[in-house]
């Protein structure tokens, strides 16, 4: 019988960050087909935040209806193999690892358990913890959007809404990296950062309406889902698509509707239902991109986590930009300190 315990955030039902405690529950064991990860980072992130509200409704089919299935957040992570089961062979104890637990959730604990063959990638040396555990919320679910379903090419003409965000500020880098001319829709205060980025063009949303302009878009990515298809679809060129990660009914009945009857179209999936073969293909294309330069991880705060409830409460507040690091475990410190010693000798 297994007695070890770990430290991990809960929540018990849907509601405010305050339903985020800290438990100490039992310690996993990896099945002959998975490993433990001792996971050193995490995230928080606004879909996170979402989920733990259990908003929009139509989530709770894929969460869980009165209660999460899983009661412990968080789907972005890195760490090291803690442990490996009888049948794994791509993988060995002391590995740096980095990946997604997808609707396994979880992240959020000391250490957690996940199939060899998941969402989970080998964590290159020049790619620190604090990164690597971000990755699959922005960036992965960006270059989903914009190079796989988008298809963003040279001379495309891009709006991103909410770029200053976690998906927003990979967004921007991403259709700029695939050679499109940039709209970045953001606070005036964050107007230098998504410039940094290689926005083209900044619309400071507390001075502007973007959807009453002039301008005409062959894509639109509503990071936040603030703006509705029908809001939109003026600035949209003939052909022009609407995408939004954020899952509504409204959306899902545009979607069925500009199929068939617009040349105009809203499009929305959820790119953690993709199958872990394909999340784990773009996530190797991903990390390619940081690897060559042309993507780099915006980091906000940084909380412990026994901390997760504040990190919460700041995404409520709606002022997050870029991404939310959770620090897991103690031994976060010995590793960035190992890193820099790495940095500073070769």
């Amino acid at each position: 019988m297994n007695n070890e315990k770990m430290e991990a955030v809960s929540a018990t039902g849907y509601g405010p960050a305050s339903i985020l405690k800290v438990t100490q529950v039992a310690k996993p064991h990896p099945a002959p087909d998975e490993v433990l990860v001792k996971v050193i980072t995490s995230s928080a992130t606004t879909a996170d935040a979402m989920m733990r509200s259990g908003k929009p409704w139509l989530a709770r089919l894929f969460l869980g209806l009165r209660k999460p299935k899983n009661a412990i957040p968080g789907t972005g992570f890195a760490g090291y193999i803690a442990e490996i089961g009888a049948e794994v062979r791509n993988f060995q104890v002391g590995d740096r690892v980095f990946g997604e637990t997808t609707l396994g959730f979880g992240a959020n604990a000391e250490y957690l358990t996940l199939k060899a063959s998941g969402v989970l990638l080998p964590l290159p040396e020049s790619l620190g913890f604090s990164e690597a555990a971000t990755f699959c919320d922005g960036h992965l679910t960006a270059y989903n959007y914009l190079k796989r379903l988008g298809q963003v090419k040279p001379g495309d003409q891009v709006l991103i809404n909410g770029a200053s965000g976690s998906l927003g500020t990979a967004a921007v880098q991403i259709a700029r990296h695939l050679g499109a001319e940039v709209t970045a829709v953001c606070s005036g205060k964050n107007a230098g950062l998504v410039k940094s980025l290689g926005a083209c063009h900044v619309v400071d949303y507390t001075k502007e309406d973007f959807t009453r302009s002039e301008s005409r878009y062959d894509l639109m990515f509503d990071t936040l889902g603030k703006r509705s298809f029908t809001d939109c679809k003026r600035v949209l060129k003939e052909q022009g698509t609407y995408y939004s990660p954020v899952l509504k009914f409204s959306l899902l009945m545009q979607m069925l509707f500009t199929r068939f009857f617009s040349s105009k179209k809203a499009v929305f999936e959820a790119t953690g239902l993709l199958s872990d073969e394909q999340l784990r293909g773009l996530l190797a294309e991903v990390l390619e991109l940081q690897q060559a330069g042309k993507l780099r991880t915006v980091i906000d705060r940084q909380y412990p986590l026994a901390r997760l409830s504040e990190a919460h409460q700041y995404i409520d507040s709606g002022h997050k930009k870029g991404n939310l690091l959770i620090i897991n475990s103690d031994d976060f410190t010995s590793f960035q300190s190992n890193s820099i010693l790495k940095q500073q000798t070769t």
